[in-house]
């Protein structure tokens, strides 16, 4: 879920940069020492291949903690389409600042390594009589590309492509450090780095960090004080006395959640699976953008809560539920000690949402159609405040044991007990809320013009059958569906996707449309727009 953020926002590349002569200072040549007698020299488009040392001020071993054990739950199940929880970033340094030579960035990224213990941190593959562990390094090298480019625009065009082509194969967890680096070059200066990282060492707001760390290491030699915790002390303490009651309180909801929703939300194949199976549907949207911001606050809860409550209640509404369960990825990160740690924190949380509940309220006068019985979609939003704020705080835990409750389930319930249905607002934080007044219903209609969607890629395999994620593309919101084609067809997809839209729309427009209509609202939503 959306936190506040701690990076540095990272400039777009300038259209032009004036490169100063190549020097080689005293603090250049330190910095090279780093470099090992792998590297080697090349004409202009050769890419280069070379490394850098680090030393760290300790080695050590400790169990996996409970985000990474989580992670490498869902590595294992995706295996081998594994690759898609790599996470890539393109750092550009031609944008600003002093010119970043070779050199310089090639320690900044040693000291990066080495301010940050997960980058040097490798799995240890399970022993007999347990599950895996995590083994950090105190020396090492990291492997480095170097790839030269003959001015700024073929620079920024190679930077993605080493960012697809490091991020387009799974990692040796056991083997590879989980960090890929690349530097792409114009002559003698550095104009973007490029970071591929291994989902069992970073989330997304540790890459955020990372990013903004490795910045301030080129440009000003210093990142500041190091983070106050490190993985390994995190997952000594949560294998500790005090963590395991923490993680036992948070499975008592998730126990006590997965009693009141339905065994799953997506209970029967309604299609023959497509080839690939699972589909990724994305809507980017500036009407979206704005309904949500003015939804979120004349509610008074978040743009996050405004999305997630839109999802849950289409899909309870398309599958015939009256109670909608969703896992939210929740960040994890509300205590200060663990703001800039780098480590994968994120764990999925549970979010259980009556709809019935909104409807008796209305009939009892509480709702905005009031003695009506006509409950609408922002009748919703006060509980589903609530709720959210219960997934996030009890989405710390043992995968382990909440494995042990999900068999647990089974063998009561005689099936498996299980939503299938993700939401991921990867945005790390959300803007504050436009001043003056709420855009008119002429605004949002305008603005629709101007809404996209398009089905950017498939894939065999995913652990889901529902997974939607949240993030930003100027002034819109690009809003991305994944989907398990048994489930929900490409056209089904769509609809979701074109319903939400139109949901949160109409509400911020003043007509929210009451809930027993949502299922005709996603009959209709993708074929308007045909």
């Amino acid at each position: 879920m959306a936190e506040p953020a701690v990076a540095e926002p990272i400039a777009t590349l300038a259209e032009q940069t004036t490169f100063a002569e190549k020097t080689f200072s005293a603090e250049q040549a330190t910095s090279a020492e780093r470099t090992t007698s792998a590297e080697r020299t090349s004409s202009a488009g050769e890419t280069i291949s070379t490394e850098v040392s680090f030393r760290g001020e300790r080695s050590g071993t400790a169990p996996l903690t409970w985000g990474q054990r989580a992670i490498w739950h869902a590595i294992r199940r995706t295996a081998p389409n594994d690759h898609y929880f790599n996470i890539g970033r393109v750092l550009p340094l031609a944008d600003r600042g002093r010119p970043a030579t070779v050199a310089a960035t090639l320690d900044a990224l040693a000291r990066l390594v080495e301010r940050h213990e997960a980058l040097r941190t490798r799995l240890v593959p399970a022993a007999a009589d347990g599950g895996p562990s995590q083994w950090l390094a105190d020396t090492g090298s990291l492997p480095v590309t170097i790839a030269p480019a003959t001015g700024l625009p073929e620079a920024a065009a190679e930077a993605e492509a080493l960012l697809d082509r490091l991020s387009t194969t799974r990692f040796d967890y056991p083997a590879e450090w989980p960090l890929r680096a690349a530097l792409v070059t114009v002559g003698d200066r550095v104009t973007h780095a490029v970071l591929v990282l291994c989902h069992l060492a970073a989330d997304g707001h540790a890459a955020e960090v990372l990013v903004r760390d490795l910045r301030l290491l080129v440009r000003r030699g210093s990142a500041g004080r190091p983070p106050a915790t490190t993985p390994l002390d995190l997952a000594r303490g949560q294998h500790a006395e005090a963590g395991r009651r923490r993680g036992a309180a948070a499975l008592a909801h998730w126990e006590a959640g997965f009693r009141a929703a339905p065994p799953t939300m997506f209970p029967e194949p309604c299609a023959e699976p497509r080839s690939p199976r699972f589909w990724t549907g994305r809507i980017v949207s500036p009407a979206l953008a704005r309904a949500v911001a003015a939804v979120a606050a004349a509610h008074r809860v978040s743009g996050s809560t405004v999305l997630l409550t839109a999802s849950a209640a289409l899909v309870a509404a398309g599958e015939g539920h009256r109670t909608a369960a969703v896992m939210p990825i929740v960040g994890n990160r509300a205590a200060e000690a663990l703001r800039d740690l780098v480590s994968t924190l994120s764990q999925d949380g549970l979010f259980v949402l009556d709809l019935a509940a909104a409807e008796r309220n209305t009939e009892d006068g509480d709702g905005e159609e009031e003695g009506t019985g006509a409950a609408r979609f922002t009748d919703l939003l006060p509980a589903a405040h609530r709720a959210a704020l219960r997934a996030y705080r009890a989405a710390v835990y043992d995968p382990v044991e909440w494995d042990a409750l999900g068999e647990r389930l089974r063998a009561e319930y005689g099936r498996e007990v299980h939503p299938y249905c993700c939401f991921n607002d990867m945005r790390l934080v959300e803007r504050p809320v436009p001043e003056g007044p709420r855009p008119t219903p002429r605004e949002l209609t305008e603005a629709r013009r101007r809404t996209a969607f398009g089905f950017p890629a498939t894939q065999d395999r995913v652990a889901c059958r529902y997974c939607l994620h949240i993030t930003e593309e100027g002034d819109a919101l690009a809003v991305s569906l994944t989907a398990d084609t048994a489930y929900l067809p490409p056209e089904a997809i769509r609809a979701h996707l074109y319903a939400m839209e139109e949901l949160i729309v109409t509400s911020a427009a003043g007509s929210p449309p009451p809930i027993p209509d949502l299922r005709a609202l996603l009959e209709s939503a993708a074929g308007d727009r045909s």
